[in-house]
C-alpha cells in the first residue's frame, strides 16, 4: 500500500502585492494628516497667485504687510522701526521668517520688512503664495 506525503512539504510563499498596497495606502494617509496639521500663523492677506512647496511641521515666524501697508510679526502689529527687534526676540534656531504681504502691499515697505528681519538675524525669506 502507497502512502501520500503530507502537505507539510509545501513551502510557503509571501505575497508581496497585498504588502506594497498597504504601504502606499499608509504612506498617503500620513502625507495628508501631516498637510491637514499645517498651520501658517498670519493675517488674512490676499496673496499672489504661484507655485511653492509645502511648509516644514513647526510654525515659522511670520511677517506680515497688508493692502494699507501695516506690518504684523506673528498677528501683532508693529511699526517698521520695531521690526528688528520683535523679529530678534522671536526668531526660531533655523532662522526661516515666512513673508506674507498682500498683493497690493507696497514693494518699498516689504523690502523694508525684510530688511530689519535680516539685520536681526534671519537666514532664509520664504514667500507665502496662494496656491492656484
Amino acid at each position: 500500500m502507497k502512502f501520500r506525503r503530507s502537505r507539510a512539504a509545501k513551502r510557503g510563499r509571501i505575497e508581496i502585492i497585498p504588502m506594497i498596497d498597504v504601504m502606499f495606502f499608509l504612506l498617503a494617509t500620513f502625507m495628508l494628516a501631516s498637510l491637514a496639521m499645517q498651520r501658517l500663523d498670519a493675517l488674512k492677506v490676499e496673496l499672489p497667485a504661484g507655485h511653492a512647496q509645502q511648509m516644514t511641521a513647526h510654525e515659522p515666524l511670520t511677517i506680515s504687510v497688508d493692502n494699507r501697508n501695516e506690518v504684523f510679526v506673528n498677528r501683532q502689529a508693529v511699526r517698521l522701526d520695531q521690526i528688528e527687534a520683535t523679529v530678534k526676540r522671536l526668531l526660531q534656531p533655523d532662522g526661516n521668517v515666512v513673508i506674507a504681504a498682500d498683493d497690493a502691499a507696497g514693494h518699498g515697505v516689504v523690502v523694508q520688512a525684510m530688511l530689519a528681519a535680516r539685520r536681526a538675524g534671519a537666514e532664509r525669506f520664504l514667500i507665502a503664495v496662494h496656491r492656484e
